[in-house]
């Protein structure tokens, strides 16, 4: 009997172990049925753990009362305080554990065995309970793996805008020392200019010189000359030399807006500054006279080389 009860329980889906417990602590179907359903929230250490507690003074601590024999008269217990019918001792046992209640008296009403049909609703109600129950944690499985998703995301957007800011920097740094270079190279031409003007000059010098000795005239006066050009001053005379700073009224969907600008700075750093300020993406400066549109390829250049010193106006696309 008990062999063919596993059974059942076992192809319903319970596991064997748990399934064995219940046969074992009702003595029947309908009482491992009725221990499954009172049980399917516990695991079973916390089961193992409540019968050692409850058992922990007897001489036998694992000892299971026994279940009615074959052949042995039926009678029940009824619980006094909630009027419960129970078939044997180990099911009185049992709902005590359960309930807290402990006080039963023998009843001669005898508990009737499930019929088929009630056997079969009983065993659809507990399918229909396990499925709503793995059906419940299914949904907690996708609500985690939503929220999961969720934390990666923002973890990946984080990261990404940590790797955008570091490009931007990057790419100020470069701006830099490309101006610098290019600096450096302008001052270089420049030097190399006057030397050659200087050395033209005075070959020019010494012949007339040598022309008026064999002439017999006294020879030309010679002219001032200018001291060649240093890196640590200005390279030519041009009207927009004079000034350090450039004025720009920049006209953006938000408003207009004036800044002022070392003449040296770039446009990247200048469309990198008004991001940072009002989180506008600056594609393109347009200047309406004379018209001119700087694009990105116009980024690397500084305002004086781009002819926006002392003062320009320029609408940001």
């Amino acid at each position: 009997m008990a062999s063919s009860d596993l059974d059942v329980l076992i192809d319903m889906g319970f596991e064997k172990a748990r399934a064995e417990l219940a046969v074992k602590k009702s003595g029947g179907l309908q009482g491992a049925l009725e221990w499954l359903e009172d049980n399917q929230d516990k695991s079973l250490d916390e089961i193992s753990a409540a019968a050692t507690s409850s058992t922990k003074d007897d001489d036998d601590p694992t000892a299971e009362p026994p279940a009615l024999k074959s052949g042995e008269v039926a009678k029940s217990l009824e619980c006094e305080i909630c009027g419960k019918k129970l078939r044997s001792e180990a099911q009185a046992e049992f709902h005590a554990s359960k309930s807290g209640h402990d006080q039963f008296k023998e009843s001669t009403e005898e508990i009737a065995p499930l019929t088929e049909a009630e056997k079969k609703a009983k065993l659809e109600e507990m399918r229909r309970a396990l499925a709503e129950k793995r059906a419940g944690m299914s949904d907690q499985d996708k609500i985690d793996k939503k929220r999961n998703e969720e934390i990666r995301r923002k973890s990946t957007k984080e990261t990404q805008d940590l790797k955008e800011d570091l490009a931007k920097k990057e790419q100020i740094k470069e701006a830099a020392a490309k101006r610098q270079e290019k600096q450096a190279e302008k001052a270089a031409k420049e030097r190399i200019k006057a030397k050659i003007a200087a050395d033209k000059e005075e070959r020019r010098l010494k012949a007339e010189k040598d022309k008026a000795e064999r002439e017999g005239r006294a020879p030309p006066a010679e002219p001032a000359t200018a001291p060649l050009p240093t890196t640590s001053g200005p390279v030519a005379s041009k009207p927009a030399s004079a000034y350090t700073e450039a004025r720009l009224r920049l006209q953006t969907t938000a408003g207009s807006v004036q800044k002022s600008f070392p003449v040296e700075t770039t446009l990247f750093e200048v469309a990198a500054a008004l991001t940072e300020e009002s989180g506008l993406e600056v594609q393109s400066f347009t200047q309406n006279y004379p018209k001119k549109v700087f694009d990105k390829v116009d980024f690397g250049a500084t305002l004086k080389e781009l002819g926006l010193v002392p003062s320009a106006s320029l609408i940001i696309r």
